[in-house]
């Protein structure tokens, strides 16, 4: 017996060499690749194309590793998916077309299984709490493929996509140190609440409840009214919905699927032990984030990895205070941190005000902000005089924060750069610019001229912002045109906070156009909240 265990655990190990030898690919969903010591983070190399008679040789001959834990794996697998309640509809014709992708792509959905196993047994454990179906737990293969980096166009981050508004709205706190979106902890339970909200709304129908969460509540609303079906008889499929959403209960339904009867499809789900990955460690303050990792014996990949809901190179001056961290690092981290002096938190810089100096200045080139240094200055005012001498918590001199918020954009830009056929344009914002008049002037699509610097396209820009333009050849096109024009008018009522520039970004329009329609606005200084704008908008592909 005992010679048996010790041959079970040499191939184990052999197999964990073997799986920690192989090269990954970068997922297609993020240019970010998280490393960590733990093999599962990793993908496998890409080989040939399989058919459908090759996916079970690939599955056994590719993953030893894993047909050896295959007891082991059944239990968390087979655990959640015994509980799935939701009828996955698997003989209609949209699931079945994402069910043979996922079969046709077994790689796609081992790399996410692999990706999303710090994260997923946490995630299934909160929704069995609130009694929500198990197969929400698989929302973000279809929002982030459970990358808790990625970004969207749309402005939606985090491993459930939420945007800003709707982030604050469910309780998420994001600013300069923070994005609670990114947040492992904060963001499940911000769309647990947003789920059971749409779920009551629905009279607890899940196929428009999920349907919502993608397209908003207002838009399925609207597509029930437009379908003159009774509320409490329709059901998604009798829909007309914005294109995007009719594919996208579909794909959850299939990956149910696929997660439910791996072995049909050909696919090797990781194991994922019956314990938590992580723990949640006191850090009492605000603590360097290379110093943290230090301390925990980890790289800054894996600590950002577990904890990536902090933009910059320290965790944020008003908390929270914790940090996650591997179970089997918990005790090292604790033990190093007590030894740790109170000062040594993070790193200080004195800074003698310089004629002319602004705190608004100082703070950038520090790369810290202005509401820290007041506090930890005691300053009431921005009002600074020349000579006087300020504190200032900074990164540590000659360490290389490689998973700031401005690490990963230079990273993605990098990466761009290698692959353009030109040099990219650097671009300052000028008074009146947006990023679809920028778009338009240099032959761009807007999605791609906000992808490639971190942005949004209802993002604001400012004038002196400084911009990537990433353009097939750099010279300026006279006119950019999306091929599929559809200009419908609209009536759009303002809300609270915004302005002419932040509309016509949403719309890809122009402040002048604007005006142009609108002319009783012209003399007038502010826009309120409640005044009903005609826009002229292309409606192409937002409605299948």
């Amino acid at each position: 017996m005992k010679i048996a265990k010790t041959k079970i655990f040499l191939i184990i190990g052999v197999a964990q060499i073997l799986i920690s030898c192989a090269s990954s690919k970068p997922e297609e969903t993020s240019p970010i690749k998280i490393k960590n010591k733990n093999a599962d983070f990793f993908g496998f190399p890409e080989k040939e194309n399989l058919n459908d008679k090759d996916l079970k040789a690939h599955a056994t001959k590719n993953n030893s590793d894993f047909k050896i834990y295959m007891h082991e794996q059944d239990s968390f697998w087979k655990n959640l998916t015994k509980k799935f309640r939701i009828n996955r509809q698997v003989d209609r014709e949209e699931v079945q077309a994402h069910v043979k992708w996922y079969k046709r792509n077994p790689r796609h959905v081992e790399r996410v299984a692999r990706r999303a196993k710090p994260y997923l047994r946490y995630i299934v454990q909160e929704l069995e709490k609130n009694g929500l179906p198990l197969e929400l737990a698989l929302l973000p293969v279809i929002e982030s493929a459970f990358d808790p980096f990625a970004y969207s166009h749309g402005r939606a981050s985090g491993l459930w996509q939420f945007i800003p508004s709707t982030g604050r709205l469910y309780g998420l706190k994001i600013d300069w140190w923070y994005d609670g979106r990114r947040d492992i902890r904060e963001s499940t339970r911000a769309a647990i609440r947003y789920l059971e909200r749409l779920n009551k709304l629905f009279d607890g129908n899940w196929l428009l409840a999920i349907a919502a969460y993608n397209a908003g509540e207002g838009n399925i609303l609207k597509s029930i009214k437009r379908s003159k079906i009774k509320r409490e008889r329709v059901t998604f499929w009798q829909l007309k919905v914005l294109s995007e959403t009719s594919s996208y209960v579909p794909r959850l339904l299939a990956i149910s699927e696929v997660i439910s009867n791996p072995n049909e499809y050909g696919i090797s789900l990781p194991d994922i032990p019956d314990e938590p990955y992580w723990e949640a460690v006191d850090t009492a303050r605000q603590i360097d984030l290379n110093t943290a990792a230090r301390l925990a014996e980890i790289s800054q990949e894996e600590l950002y990895s577990l904890n990536p809901g902090f933009n910059q190179w320290a965790t944020h001056p008003d908390g929270p205070y914790e940090l996650l961290l591997p179970r089997e690092k918990v005790r090292v981290f604790k033990k190093n941190l007590g030894e740790l002096k109170a000062d040594q938190h993070v790193y200080w810089q004195r800074h003698k005000v310089k004629k002319g100096e602004t705190l608004s200045g100082i703070a950038e080139s520090y790369n810290s902000t202005v509401k820290q240094i007041k506090a930890v200055n005691g300053l009431r005012t921005t009002l600074i005089r020349e000579q006087q001498s300020l504190l200032i918590p900074s990164p540590a001199k000659g360490v290389s924060y490689t998973m700031t918020r401005e690490s990963r954009l230079t990273k993605k830009q990098t990466l761009l750069t290698a692959m353009s056929k030109a040099k990219p344009i650097s671009y300052i914002v000028r008074d009146g610019d947006s990023l679809w008049k920028i778009a338009k002037e240099h032959g761009v699509k807007i999605k791609d001229l906000a992808r490639a610097n971190g942005l949004g396209l209802t993002s604001l820009i400012r004038a002196g912002d400084k911009l990537k333009i990433y353009a097939a050849n750099n010279k300026p096109e006279a006119s950019y045109r999306d091929g599929r024009v559809k200009i419908r008018e609209i009536r759009y009522t303002v809300r609270n906070g915004e302005s002419l520039s932040l509309i016509a970004n949403r719309f890809n329009l122009t402040v002048r156009k604007i005006l142009h329609w609108n002319s009783t606005f012209r003399n007038k200084k502010y826009i309120q909240p409640g005044d009903v704008l005609v826009l002229k908008v292309n409606v192409v592909n937002l409605i299948n």
